[in-house]
């Protein structure tokens, strides 16, 4: 059971292989057995990818979801994000100056923009999957994703997770503290000061409603 899930780290995130013959139930319950003993390598915040293709994407959506609900990013699109190359070599993001215009939803929840930038203000950032920033979101800057949102710097501009409904998206950032925050059609403004300025936030819906709390990374 224990060499179910093999685990190599990357730069970006985790990367997942899966035993040979093992079942999409046998890979579950290693994993979920594997996030319940608070396995060192499965920290808030992480981005999870496997193999595309590997799974069906009503699999693939089991797997977001317990992933999601642990406080992770997950994606099956590590080759589309470059990940593994060098620095130079990474996709450039959608990153342009902010306009009106209407967002339709579409089914790619499980794949991950990464940019490796600052978004400056009036920038914006869509994306119809979850989004990993390394770097600032500065004030007057909008990011809006169909799934999270983790930003490995501070965060003071307008963020919207889950902006086609999903509630179990989350925003995570090293500090929350945005000028107003959405998950699905829930809107709140984080406090002016983190409540542990050592510590990264989360902000998720529970109860009916944006909270926020500190998280290891």
């Amino acid at each position: 059971m224990n060499d179910i899930v093999t685990i190599k780290g990357l730069k970006y995130g985790l990367q997942l292989t899966f035993a040979k013959g093992a079942s999409f139930d046998d890979v579950k319950a290693n994993l979920l057995d594997k996030l319940q003993s608070g396995n060192s390598f499965f920290l808030r915040g992480t981005t999870v990818f496997i193999p595309k293709g590997y799974f069906a994407e009503d699999q693939n959506e089991i797997l977001r979801r317990m992933f999601h609900r642990h406080g992770m990013l997950f994606s099956t699109d590590l080759k589309r994000q470059n990940i593994s190359a060098p620095s130079n070599e990474i996709a450039k993001p959608v990153v342009k100056t902010i306009v009106n215009t209407v967002r339709e939803p579409v089914n790619d929840s499980a794949n991950l923009m990464v940019i490796n930038r600052t978004i400056r203000g009036g920038q914006e950032v869509k994306s119809n999957g979850s989004v990993l920033i390394c770097g600032n979101v500065n004030p007057g800057a909008q990011v809006i994703a169909g799934g999270s949102i983790d930003i490995r710097g501070t965060c003071r501009g307008f963020v919207h997770a889950g902006a086609f409904g999903d509630k179990s998206a989350f925003v995570l950032a090293d500090r929350l503290m945005p000028l107003q925050i959405r998950i699905a059609d829930f809107v709140a403004r984080a406090p002016d000061e983190p409540e542990d300025v050592n510590k990264a936030e989360r902000a998720m819906i529970k109860d009916n409603m944006i909270v926020f709390e500190p998280v290891a990374r």
